[in-house]
């Protein structure tokens, strides 16, 4: 790829949004997306001899209906390999060792390779493996396939898959442009949107969660029959118009990064008032916010704003390395009880700077909501200090490169100029 323009590396220490800088870090993301899969073909290639010829041709023939969907239709392909969630099936693919755990999980790429020809408009009649008994079609939704397999048709609009039992029934649209197919029937799941763009809420992905869990307390995937979308549909709403009346440039950006919510069960239902919302952004699946369910817009507004960040850094250090890898060490944050390294202080200091600038624009501007505003002033007030104790553990150690240190000097100049809370709140 060619180098990053100076402009937009200083524009993104600043945290601040701009549309060249999302495209930038997205085709940066697609890049890697496309290396990492043609790593597995290659690998696949390569172990001949410990991997079930049937499951090396069938990864093939999957191989060549995603080559087939692409010269169809490369936007709608682009949409299916770069859904965040193919990201995490695809980590576990290049790193599980030969066996029975490996097999299961290449069948998925059928689900990946179908969804991508579907959304490309292609006409289709294929048998795909389920192994696990679930048929998986990444943004789109799941099949129950008792019987492990199911029968798919794809002609002009209309799409059947058929498992056993489980049925759907799928229309594609008309419209120009990548599109998702829609539709019913027994045994089958789909995805439930977001309102006011294209993110969807995913409870359904195979792959969505670690199998280990989120966190310190280790929160599982939570599944379709406790989530209720209404409750995610109305935070999300009021979470984005909160952020778009306070900073519109946020808003659509957020919009532009975050494809996928993933639900997270809380370890204690009872206990648990989402007032700290728990969330996480996997390195492997940018673009979706793993998290559980918030108490209200404003947790949530913190929690896209944050996540967000967390995907843009990640995606810039895959383009420029910020920072060395090594056995450094540890450091305390404000933030975290736990110390930190070098990476994990990044990390937080640029999300928590985001929030602070945020928050600043919150408590300031004009027409912003009196809760909203009143509790903006305190955290920015709480972590204004604690982002400037961050930034000089950065610019102090030996483990930035020289791109990292002049990434974080521009974090702490942008710092400077948000002011203190007297400075902005009088």
């Amino acid at each position: 790829m060619a180098p990053l323009p100076c402009a937009l590396f200083t524009w993104l220490a600043r945290t601040r949004p701009d549309p060249a800088c999302t495209v930038t870090l997205r085709n940066g993301l697609h890049a890697r997306r496309l290396l990492l899969l043609k790593s597995l073909l290659t690998r696949l290639e390569r172990q001949q001899s410990s991997i079930d010829p049937a499951v090396r041709e069938r990864f093939r023939r999957h191989w060549a209906l995603l080559e087939h969907a692409e010269r169809r239709d490369p936007a709608a392909v682009r949409d299916v390999v770069d859904y965040p969630l193919t990201g995490a099936w695809l980590a576990g693919a290049l790193t599980l060792p030969e066996g029975p755990a490996l097999d299961r999980r290449l069948a998925h790429f059928g689900g990946i390779a179908t969804t991508a020809a579907l959304r490309a408009g292609c006409d289709l009649r294929l048998t795909l493996d389920a192994p696990t008994g679930l048929l998986g079609l990444p943004g789109l939704g799941t099949l129950h396939c008792p019987d492990r397999r199911a029968e798919l048709h794809a002609r002009g609009r209309t799409v059947r898959i058929t498992g056993g039992r489980s049925r759907a029934l799928l229309l594609r649209r008309g419209d120009a442009g990548p599109h998702r197919p829609v539709g019913a029937g027994p045994g089958w799941k789909a995805l439930r949107p977001l309102p006011g763009g294209t993110a969807v809420l995913d409870d359904l992905d195979p792959y969505r969660v670690p199998t280990g869990g989120i966190g310190a307390v280790t929160l599982p995937a939570a599944d379709r029959a406790t989530v209720a979308h209404e409750p995610w549909a109305r935070l999300w709403q009021q979470a984005i118009a909160l952020i778009d009346g306070t900073d519109p440039g946020r808003a659509a950006e957020i919009l532009a990064v975050q494809r996928v919510v993933v639900p997270l069960a809380p370890a204690d239902p009872a206990a648990y008032d989402g007032r700290r919302p728990m969330s996480a952004t996997l390195r492997a699946a940018p673009g979706s916010v793993l998290m559980s369910l918030p108490a209200g817009p404003h947790e949530l507004a913190e929690v896209l704003v944050h996540e967000t960040h967390h995907t843009k850094l990640a995606a810039l250090h895959e383009r420029v390395s910020l920072y060395r890898p090594g056995d450094g060490g540890l450091h305390r944050v404000g933030w975290r009880p736990d110390p930190r390294p070098v990476a994990g202080v990044f990390q937080g200091a640029y999300a928590h700077l985001a929030l602070t600038d945020l928050w600043r624009r919150a408590a300031t501007g004009a027409d912003i909501p009196a809760g909203w505003r009143r509790r903006a002033a305190e955290q920015f007030g709480q972590h204004r200090g604690q982002v400037a104790q961050a930034l000089s553990v950065l610019l102090e150690s030996d483990e930035l490169t020289i791109a990292g240190r002049e990434f974080a000097q521009g974090m702490r100049d942008h710092h400077a100029s948000l002011g203190t809370a007297r400075q902005s709140f009088g």
